[in-house]
């Protein structure tokens, strides 16, 4: 050891260090495939962060902090949309990790690597799967920022509109699958019609009564003879001016109020009132709101209506057990159908009354029974006594509906295959679509269970055990499955026959014009 030189123990020095040091590695997932950055200076870089966030901006100054280590194109843009499916979601895909055991060298003894990647979730299946030490915050997240902002430059040899034409491709085909996606659930239309369904109710009662303000200085007896205001608003519209009201003008009220007793009343009211007489100018701004009213009327019965029939499609269930309105206040409260499904029975119950939970849970008094399913007629029906019990009965069953209608595909889109059929006799290619359960059987066998229980607990007399109900609710939603398969074999069989039927009748044409043409020749 004397005859070494200083320098071997400076070399030895150097090379400690730099075996013993922690190594960090960024992962970048770009729209072209997936790739590796070395980054030089791991724990120097890492106590000055503020000199990364100002190196970002500058090229020259970023390219001495990484260096490129590893790529990994996408082979097609399917492989691109799996991947990043896959990523989004926070699971590791296949590509991906053979990518990753590659050009990543494991942890040993010796050496300490770091992969610094943008999603904390990506990062713990990684971590599970290949046991490498994942970093997400901090500066990884400024040298990420820096990567996507100079990566053409970066890359040797890659063109920026290659880069945007790939981005472009990719974003909209994720974005394509997310709206299929939600389409297919289409509990946000539930959700933006129960909402303004809601506004429409409070909207038409404030107009209500400022017509009823409004007129009441002309006709103030019509008030009290007519108090619904949608047939208010109706009769004000039919009537007008009370002194132009004749007995001509009878039966179109008749027909308004569907009562004659009624409409004789106000004709005698009319003849008799003790209003102000009202200019024409006044008539007509009462008349334009009137229309106004009549019309937002007519579209709150068509939106309700609407309504129905979607929740018979998305929730049919729910609307069975517990009524349409009250089952899409449920799915809006909770922000869609899965999220309600997720929801445990104890939540269900309590759903919509969170003020007054966490208010009970503040001043440690009893907590809440019931929130939004207050409003089912199974609640108000419960004696007093029994109201709890009806409300933790009734949740339950809603949180099993709610997971039927959710996750659950046996029935055959029957309506939509008819549809096809009749409209397009030609259409042969006849696929077989699963959508989310459109029968509610198991709904109303559910609400007969709700129905017996409250009969319980009057009468004590005791209801079916729930696995007989749940065994029959099954059956008879198999034995719907089968009729259903039936017809549309059945179609399908017809739909073949009308093809051949078609094809050679244009076989047939074909061979009347060649004779026709022959015999022209011979003619000739």
């Amino acid at each position: 050891s004397e005859f070494r030189p200083k320098s071997y123990y400076c070399v030895l020095a150097a090379f400690y260090t730099t075996t013993t040091m922690a190594k960090l590695t960024v992962l970048y997932e770009h729209a072209t495939g997936f790739t590796l950055f070395k980054v030089k200076e791991f724990e120097e870089i890492g106590s000055e962060l503020s000199e990364v966030e100002k190196s970002v901006r500058d090229l020259q100054r970023f390219t001495k902090i990484i260096e490129l280590l590893a790529f990994a194109p996408f082979k097609t843009s399917v492989d691109a949309l799996e991947s990043i499916n896959s990523i989004s979601e926070g699971v590791l895909p296949e590509s991906l990790q053979i990518f990753l055991e590659t050009n990543v060298p494991k942890v040993g003894k010796m050496s300490k690597v770091t992969l610094g990647i943008a999603d904390g979730k990506l990062g713990a299946s990684i971590n599970e799967k290949l046991g490498l030490k994942i970093q997400h915050t901090g500066f990884v997240l400024e040298i990420l920022r820096g990567i996507r902002y100079h990566f053409p430059s970066l890359m040797k040899g890659f063109a920026p509109k290659l880069e945007g034409i790939a981005q472009l491709g990719l974003g909209h085909s994720y974005s394509r699958a997310k709206v299929k996606f939600n389409v297919n659930k289409v509990d946000n239309m539930i959700i933006h019609s129960v909402s303004l369904l809601d506004q429409l109710d409070k909207d038409l009662n404030t107009y209500s009564m400022r017509i009823r303000e409004w007129y009441s200085y002309h006709f103030p007896e019509l008030y009290k003879i007519v108090p619904e205001n949608y047939l208010y608003a109706k009769v004000v519209k039919y009537i007008g001016d009370r002194k132009q009201l004749t007995e001509e003008k009878m039966e179109g009220l008749e027909e308004i109020i569907m009562d004659a007793g009624k409409a004789a009343a106000i004709l005698s009211a009319a003849k008799s009132s003790m209003g102000m007489d009202i200019s024409p100018v006044d008539l007509t701004n009462v008349l334009m709101f009137t229309n106004r009213v009549v019309s937002l009327s007519e579209y709150r019965r068509s939106l309700s209506e609407y309504l129905k029939n979607k929740m018979g499609t998305v929730a049919p269930n729910m609307a069975a057990l517990i009524g349409e309105q009250v089952g899409a206040r449920l799915i809006s409260k909770a922000g869609s159908l899965t999220n309600l499904a997720k929801c445990p029975a104890s939540t269900v119950q309590i759903l919509g009354a969170e003020k007054a939970l966490f208010r009970a849970m503040k001043t440690k008094t009893s907590t809440p029974k019931y929130g939004l399913i207050y409003h089912s007629t199974f609640i108000g029906r419960a004696g007093r006594q029994f109201k709890g019990r009806a409300s933790r009965f009734l949740s339950n069953k809603l949180s099993i509906a709610s997971r039927i209608d959710a996750f659950s595909g046996i029935i055959l889109k029957f309506l939509s295959l008819i549809r096809n059929f009749f409209f397009n006799l030609y259409y042969y290619n006849i696929n077989i679509f699963l959508v989310d359960n459109p029968c509610n059987i198991f709904g109303q066998k559910m609400k007969q269970q709700c129905e017996d229980r409250l009969k319980y607990f009057e009468t004590g007399e005791k209801p079916p055990k729930n696995v007989d109900v749940m065994h029959d609710a099954l059956q008879e939603s198999l034995v719907l499955q089968q009729q259903v398969f039936c017809v549309l074999k059945a179609l399908k069989l017809i739909n073949h026959s009308c093809l051949l039927f078609s094809e050679r009748k244009s076989e047939y044409k074909c061979q009347t014009e060649e004779e026709q043409e022959r015999k022209k020749i011979q003619k000739e």
